[in-house]
């Protein structure tokens, strides 16, 4: 018999009870077939010897007998079934990592499919009778999977059909009424399609969540690109600006040597001049000499006497005290250097006028929070002006609010980019300005600097202008200034201060690392008893031309 037609009848081998290949087959009196263990078992645990298939019952237990010729058909089905596993490409059997047959007694081929109500894997070959016959047609078949066992109750060693919604654990048909009986329970594949919706809609938010960082990632790059096109951008006004500025450097080294030498070359032809001309004269007062030596010689009085005073009147009458080959070149380096830093100030000014004409672009309106105003603080209606009166106003102490020190935060915060926001001083004796980060503290002693969050610079006095860190920077400035432009570029950790109308900068505080929300912040200082009541104004940005 060929496996084909062995498959074909097959259904005649599949035990009722078991609903598998007989084992074993017997045959009771009415002439039906059972598992000699199944049939067995069926009536072990049942009050009456029925038969399963035509409910006949027997009063009398039957005397099961071995069918020979179902047992030879079963014995030659598994045979012509193992035949036809064995001839299967080798290519077939399971990979580490894919779930074996449990049936092939050989190589263990690929699984197809799964049985939840016989818990065993099977291969395409094994799996046919669960296609075929009728039976078993009515088992549940899923994708393979491994450890079938873990599918039964542990307690009651039956299947695992329920799903306890209260517990949030699957049991069995037992279990729903032993241990979970108070419970609410569904059927595990109402469960499964509910929780396969859920499914649904997770993997939905994962999409999206991976289309968000995909466009985070597009977004990085395309920063790092115009990054690189600033950092390109950068180099070239860099390598232009100091080229220029070396030229510079190299053009007035050329003229102050050539100044020094045209120096030293007037100097050494005066000298020369001044060398022979002295010669000369020597030559003639040695002439004179030998004159005057021949004439104190001579004993005629007459010749003596009418040649003494010609002589005497033909001597050089150049006065040589005075004269001197000494040139100063004291003060040549030094205007050379001035005129450089000279050049390099209006450089340095083209420059910062170009760095604050570009920050500008990144102006933001910046308006005051009176809910963390000082008691003290006067803000003007439309958010843009505060100054400190004499007397306090009675206002709840909220965690937000600064307490003694008169400051306010601006409304706005920023969390990236770059912003912007000018503020006019003018007229004011003390003033502290700047950025801090969300979590400064506003109560009692408060430090100003970047590690407790305060990034700020301040008028402490006339002229005495402060970079606020634990050791405050003292600034030199040329300049008083009226309005002051305060920058930051979240992501590089950087705050600059401008002086807007000089077109100078003042500070800048470089290199930090940014993680909290930043507000811009004011302290126009105590009142000083009306030397200090002019307000700090917040001011529209006229960028410059």
């Amino acid at each position: 018999m060929s496996a084909a037609s062995c498959l074909r009848s097959e259904d005649q081998f599949l035990c009722s009870i078991c609903l598998d290949v007989f084992t074993d087959p017997v045959t009771t009196s009415c002439g039906h077939n059972f598992c000699k263990n199944c049939i067995t078992k069926h009536w072990n645990s049942n009050d009456q010897y029925l038969c399963p298939m035509c409910k006949k019952v027997f009063n009398t237990r039957p005397e099961l007998h071995v069918n020979t010729f179902i047992s030879e058909m079963v014995s030659q089905f598994r045979q012509e079934a193992q035949q036809k596993a064995s001839s299967s490409s080798e290519q077939q059997a399971a990979k580490p990592g894919e779930v074996p047959c449990d049936v092939c007694t050989g190589t263990k081929l690929k699984a197809l499919k799964s049985c939840l109500v016989c818990l065993t894997s099977y291969c395409e070959t094994h799996l046919e009778p669960h296609l075929t016959m009728s039976g078993l047609k009515r088992h549940q078949l899923m994708d393979p999977v491994e450890n079938l066992e873990d599918r039964m109750c542990m307690k009651h060693d039956k299947p695992l059909e329920l799903f306890c919604k209260t517990d949030q654990t699957c049991v069995c048909m037992l279990c729903s009424v032993l241990d979970h009986k108070t419970h609410e329970f569904v059927p595990l594949k109402e469960e499964y399609e509910g929780k396969k919706a859920e499914l649904g809609k997770t993997e939905a938010e994962i999409q999206q969540m991976i289309q968000k960082r995909q466009l985070k990632i597009q977004e990085i790059k395309h920063s790092v690109d115009l990054n690189k096109e600033d950092a390109d951008r950068e180099k070239a006004e860099g390598v232009q600006v100091f080229t220029a500025l070396k030229e510079s450097v190299e053009r007035s080294l050329n003229e102050l040597i050539e100044t020094i030498e045209e120096k030293q070359r007037t100097t050494e032809k005066q000298a020369e001049d001044f060398i022979k001309e002295l010669e000369q004269e020597i030559s003639e007062l040695k002439k004179r000499s030998s004159e005057v030596e021949q004439l104190s010689r001579s004993e005629d009085y007459l010749q003596l006497l009418q040649n003494f005073q010609p002589l005497k009147e033909a001597l050089p009458t150049n006065d040589w005290t005075e004269v001197s080959v000494h040139p100063s070149y004291k003060g040549t380096v030094v205007r050379a250097v001035a005129q450089l830093e000279e050049m390099f100030s209006e450089e340095m000014k083209k420059l910062v006028e170009a760095e604050l004409k570009r920050v500008q672009q990144y102006a933001v309106d910046v308006t005051l929070d009176p809910d963390t105003a000082n008691p003290a603080l006067i803000l003007s209606d439309d958010g843009k002006q505060v100054n400190c009166s004499n007397v306090k106003k009675n206002l709840p102490d909220n965690p937000e609010r600064f307490s003694p020190l008169p400051c306010v935060l601006g409304k706005q915060n920023f969390s990236s980019g770059k912003f912007y926001f000018e503020v006019q001083v003018k007229g004011k004796t003390k003033w502290l300005l700047g950025v801090v980060r969300e979590s400064i503290n506003r109560k009692g002693k408060i430090t100003l600097s970047p590690q407790d969050g305060y990034w700020t610079i301040c008028l402490k006095s006339r002229n005495a202008y402060l970079a606020c860190h634990d050791t405050s920077v003292e600034l030199s400035l040329k300049s008083e200034p009226q309005r002051v432009g305060v920058f930051v570029d979240y992501e590089e950790g950087l705050v600059s201060f401008y002086d807007v109308d000089a077109a100078a900068l003042i500070y800048s505080f470089t290199g930090y690392y940014f993680t909290e929300k930043l507000y811009p912040f004011f302290c126009p200082f105590f009142n000083d008893g009306g030397k200090n009541s002019t307000p700090l104004i917040i001011c529209p940005v006229n960028q410059t031309e």
